[in-house]
């Protein structure tokens, strides 16, 4: 992937995931108007140098909607750049504003720091409807947004689509950056077992017992035949990620033995598969 644009929420990691990019090579300019992205491009095209740009939310409203355009105009072929959006859940974006005492970008005496984040959202709407990734960064610590980021550069010159299935905690919100969305809190609960209790979906003695309940192979047999059913589509409409999310309520047991069965499952027809456990990683 030679050109990369890194957008999204102030606080969000768009800064991390530039350093990250110029760590591996990449030319990196933040905060570049959309307006001499024609001449970037072109400069880019010449001299097929590595190029991440940061574009946020200090641009210049009406700059953001014709970036669609200079991109459809561009010399680039269409698998030659991608546009990657990180997004962070309000409450989260609120208390890394306080504890770090930075200044939101769109702050100011008349704006408060929640109002700040909402016209961030707006202005930048056009943004995530153009992007190609959209990196949910919530629970992210900096080496798990280093990672997704230089996995997600490796991957895209890797053929076919990246699928990553995702387990979380229902009580921590559901990953706004999921394709589809699996409940499986009406499984049988190793919660509730007191010598597994303590234990996640990655160990043998609760692999053990999620493998010896019928409720669970079931689901796992309609979720995986659900799935296999229509990644095909999604190959066929140029998709290059789909992101499964699959939930129980805290997100260490019944998700993460499913996720991690389904990744070795689709692994067989799709060589690009990962799986990743936000509760277990956070």
């Amino acid at each position: 992937m030679r050109f990369l644009i890194i957008t999204g929420r102030s606080g969000s990691g768009k800064s991390s995931a530039l350093h990250l990019l110029e760590d591996e090579g990449y030319t990196c300019i933040d905060n570049i108007p959309v307006s001499l992205l024609p001449e970037l491009i072109a400069h880019v095209g010449k001299s097929r140098q590595k190029t991440a740009i940061g574009i946020d939310a200090r641009n210049i409203d009406s700059d953001l909607g014709q970036l669609k355009s200079v991109l459809e105009t561009s010399l680039l072929p269409q698998d030659d750049y991608k546009v990657i959006y990180l997004d962070t859940r309000k409450d989260i974006l609120l208390k890394r504003f306080s504890e770090t005492r930075r200044k939101h970008p769109l702050s100011n005496k008349e704006t408060g720091l929640e109002d700040a984040i909402d016209k961030e959202q707006r202005i930048l709407s056009p943004m995530a409807d153009l992007a190609d990734r959209i990196i949910d960064t919530s629970n992210f610590n900096l080496h798990e947004l280093r990672s997704t980021i230089k996995n997600l550069v490796l991957d895209s010159s890797s053929p076919g689509m990246a699928i990553t299935f995702t387990s979380f905690g229902y009580k921590y919100g559901v990953p706004i950056d999921a394709d589809f969305v699996f409940d499986v809190r009406s499984l049988p609960n190793p919660h509730w077992e007191p010598n597994l209790r303590a234990k996640t979906g990655l160990e043998n003695e609760v692999i053990q017992f999620l493998d010896a309940q019928a409720e669970v192979q079931d689901m796992l047999n309609d979720i995986a035949s659900f799935i296999s059913k229509w990644i095909p589509s999604f190959k066929n409409n140029n998709r290059s990620y789909l992101t499964v999310a699959v939930g129980c309520t805290g997100g260490m047991h019944r998700s993460v033995y499913l996720c991690e069965k389904l990744a070795d499952r689709v692994k067989n027809e799709y060589g690009n598969v990962q799986a990743r456990h936000r509760q277990i990683n956070k």
